[in-house]
């Protein structure tokens, strides 16, 4: 599959995207639903009059032998802004991406004074919007190819209405220098409400990009902007359609096609099928964060109101939203399990293996932020372990332990010290060359990057 034949359908795109647009429900809030925007950066949830199944959560509390009680924090930089996301080069010097829109750069020497990079002229910022993700090349010793994704002022081919342009790009870095003039777009999707804008990057082991997208925003995905899908029980959306929009989905591209931005790698699902064929997975609500250990590839998906979620994510999946919301029925007293047998032949709606709820247990939060896999040495007992966390920290983190079936047991892991005051909103987390896994949040000393160490 070329990539021209990926533009024009990305072209088709933007054009039902404006219909979609003129079709949805009309409102003078950015967030419709009843969505607030914050000026966090947090992966918000609606607080609409929508309710979820009352079914009793499934949720696994768990405490195994060898998961570490507790952690500490070794802050390595303050001052930072909102950080949002942490990036590894081979050298072991750390970006950060700073949702005002800087790249910020910390070594063995400490923060330097001056940005990697500085594009706050081109972005718009607020609530969701913003710098939002980095991701280096795998051989960017080599060629220097930094990948960015941020938000931007309505480009040509975003309706009017739509609050504004997802853009990938990449820059070449010298020196940990990036050259602003040397940025090439990649991909371009109009948003049609300001939340739900997703925003990660990450390379699988295939040498594949794959992009994290939202559902498009507001709540329930549904209003200005959502498609039409099967399901008739909630109106709506995104996550459910892979015809209309690339928004609710993970996306895979090859960005190493020659001239061309990228290219579509011939084994994605939809390729010779109904469909858009950048899409990977599909059936996601604001899959904030992902990570990949070895094949395994990691998404954590913000919930509505009732469940967060993490799934591992396969090719052709799709992960249920706006059916369900974790694994219970959203909006519904009962819901199907699988499309009918006429969409797609009767796919599945698969199952997250790690959910949470908003409250009534130990492990509970708001809005799920998606973690990595420990590879390190520095923490005994958590080889293995899938560590995550909830935006608001109060105190403690999240590991999940593998299971051959159901939910994985986990356990809430607390930060000793006054890691918890330094560390109260968190909004990333990265893991560098040596498997140690690190966070960016924000807390008494500001936004501020941390190496989390044994307690």
């Amino acid at each position: 599959m070329d990539h021209a034949l990926g533009r024009r359908r990305l072209l088709r795109t933007i054009t039902v995207g404006a219909a979609v647009g003129l079709a949805g429900c009309s409102t003078s809030s950015p967030d419709a639903g009843g969505q607030s925007e914050r000026a966090t950066g947090e992966p918000t949830r609606t607080t609409d009059a929508s309710t979820a199944t009352t079914a009793e959560t499934t949720a696994v509390d768990a405490s195994p032998a060898d998961v570490p009680d507790a952690v500490g924090l070794d802050t390595l930089a303050t001052g930072l802004g909102a950080p949002l996301d942490v990036a590894f080069t081979p050298d072991g010097t750390r970006y950060v991406a700073d949702q005002a829109g800087r790249i910020l750069v910390h070594d063995a020497d400490g923060l330097r004074d001056r940005p990697a990079l500085d594009i706050r002229d081109a972005i718009t910022t607020g609530g969701e919007k913003g710098l939002l993700g980095i991701e280096p090349h795998p051989a960017f010793a080599e060629n220097g190819r930094l990948f960015v994704r941020y938000s931007a002022p309505s480009r040509e081919g975003t309706p009017s209405s739509f609050s504004h342009t997802f853009v990938l790009s990449e820059f070449d870095v010298e020196d940990d220098r990036v050259d602003p003039d040397s940025e090439r777009t990649l991909l371009e999707i109009p948003q049609p409400q300001s939340n739900h804008n997703a925003g990660d990057l990450a390379f699988g082991p295939d040498g594949f990009l794959y992009v994290a997208v939202g559902d498009g925003g507001a709540g329930g995905d549904q209003g200005r902007g959502h498609a039409d899908d099967w399901y008739d029980a909630v109106g709506g959306g995104n996550g459910q359609d892979i015809t209309e929009n690339l928004l609710g989905s993970i996306l895979r591209i090859d960005v190493d096609a020659g001239d061309e931005p990228y290219a579509i790698p011939d084994d994605n699902p939809l390729v010779g099928r109904e469909g858009l064929d950048e899409q990977y997975a599909w059936g996601f609500r604001n899959p904030w964060r992902l990570s990949f250990d070895g094949t395994d590839l990691f998404v954590a998906d913000v919930g509505q109101r009732d469940y967060e979620e993490v799934s591992l994510v396969e090719r052709g999946g799709n992960y249920g939203w706006n059916v369900r919301e974790g694994a219970h029925c959203f909006q519904a007293s009962d819901c199907p399990t699988t499309t009918p047998d006429d969409v797609r032949g009767g796919e599945r709606l698969v199952d997250p293996v790690i959910e949470y709820p908003h409250g009534g247990a130990s492990v509970s939060g708001i809005s799920v932020i998606g973690g990595a896999v420990y590879r390190g040495s520095a923490l005994a007992g958590a080889e293995g372990v899938y560590v995550f966390g909830d935006f608001q920290v109060r105190g403690r983190l999240f590991a999940a332990t593998p299971a051959d079936e159901g939910l994985w047991p986990t356990t809430t892991v607390e930060l000793v010290g006054d890691g918890s005051d330094r560390l109260r909103t968190l909004r990333s987390f990265g893991r560098d060359a040596d498997g140690e896994l690190y966070v960016v949040g924000t807390g008494s000393e500001g936004g501020a990057l941390h190496r989390l160490v044994p307690a």
